[in-house]
């Protein structure tokens, strides 16, 4: 008979960013709380306006992915597959969906906040983007570093393991510790496209659904005056059953009667141009090119080609603030298995040209090394 040893049962640790239990008082005058007012703006921004919300996927999605390189093969195997199977937040897997949730509250936000979750032997089993009204930033005592604030008893108190926090912003303020939003700027931009639409969508519910006035005047013989209250209710009896839905009804009447559509001589505004102009400051500040969100506007190849490029400086930018975090956790990773902590995060090509454009490109490059060897 084998004895066999019960295996240790995997238990992750508790999240050190955890909600808040009440109000928060007594914080110290060098700590810095998330605006959570803002957030609170941006992400009912993104709700009501399509167009923002289709540029922040857009920009996620084409950041692209990435892989992870380590010199020992051994170290390889193990990484790649916690890179595929690591936990995130209980309902996906793989690093690759943590850094898209984590770049979406970064751009929202302009701050990004995470958490590495370890089993008892201190092993990375799971990865927690943290809800910004969870925490606070702290300077330290020598004004370089940033400590970061938990408000799991209602008073701010230091995480026990920063070294498994992650803290990400995005172009920071001069002496602010948290970052500035992608959507800073826009509430008052977007406060006149939803005026435009809204106006739009009542002048349709007036317009669209067509409502008559019919006025009855009574003749100048006593009779007609005399009845004109009974004729003129048989008439709006009349008329209602005529517009019943249904089949088409006529609608006769004897004396002097008109009816007119209401509101058919007021002209609706034109919203084309003006929408247009809000639309433009919005694109202009999410930096991606028109017709990339569905909006058919005129551009020729050329200019298509120097919007892509732009894009492209763009999303290196974005993988310059995320390559930090990626490295952290796959280093802490490797620590805890014994491996050691050389790798190299290796981001995808971004490839927003024509195949054949870029092949071309290659080709007069290579021309041109050619002729200079023989000269």
């Amino acid at each position: 008979m084998v004895l066999r040893k019960k295996p240790k049962q995997q238990t992750v640790s508790a999240v050190q960013i955890s909600p808040s239990k009440g109000s928060a008082f007594g914080i110290p005058e060098q700590c810095v709380p998330v605006p959570c007012r803002h957030t609170k703006i941006y992400y009912a921004l993104r709700e009501a306006v399509p167009v923002i919300d289709a540029a922040v996927f857009k920009l996620v999605r084409l950041t692209g992915g990435f892989r992870v390189e380590c010199a020992s093969p051994y170290a390889q195997k193990m990484l790649d597959a916690f890179i595929m199977q690591v936990d995130v937040g209980g309902t996906q897997t793989g690093l690759e969906a943590f850094i898209s949730s984590y770049f979406e509250q970064l751009l929202t936000c302009g701050t990004a906040a995470g958490e590495i979750l370890t089993d008892l032997s201190g092993v990375p089993r799971s990865l927690s983007v943290a809800p910004l009204e969870n925490i606070e930033l702290v300077r330290s005592k020598n004004r370089a570093g940033v400590g970061i604030l938990t408000l799991a008893s209602g008073t701010p108190e230091p995480v026990k393991r920063p070294d498994l926090c992650l803290i990400s912003v995005l172009n920071p303020e001069p002496g602010s510790l948290y970052g500035s939003s992608l959507l800073k700027g826009m509430p008052f931009v977007s406060g006149i496209l939803l005026k435009i639409f809204e106006s739009i969508g009542s002048n349709w519910e007036r317009a669209g659904n067509i409502r008559f006035a019919v006025t009855y005047k009574p003749g100048s013989d006593s009779v007609d005056r005399a009845y004109a209250g009974e004729r003129a209710k048989q008439m709006a009896e009349q008329w209602s059953r005529a517009m019943q839905p249904g089949a088409v009804r006529d609608f006769v009447c004897a004396g002097d009667v008109q009816i007119k559509a209401i509101g058919a001589d007021c002209a609706v505004p034109e919203s084309e141009i003006p929408v247009r102009q809000m639309l433009e400051q919005i694109v202009a500040k999410t930096g991606i090119p028109p017709f990339m969100l569905g909006l058919s506007w005129s551009s020729t190849e050329r200019m298509s080609q120097q919007q892509a490029d732009a894009l492209t400086s763009e999303l290196e930018a974005y993988r310059r603030i995320l390559t930090p975090v990626i490295e952290k956790i796959c280093r802490t990773y490797l620590r805890s298995v014994g491996c050691g902590d050389g790798l190299e995060v290796v981001w995808n090509d971004i490839t927003m040209q024509d195949e054949v454009a870029l092949s071309e490109a290659e080709l007069n490059r290579a021309n041109a090394l050619k002729i200079r060897s023989e000269l």
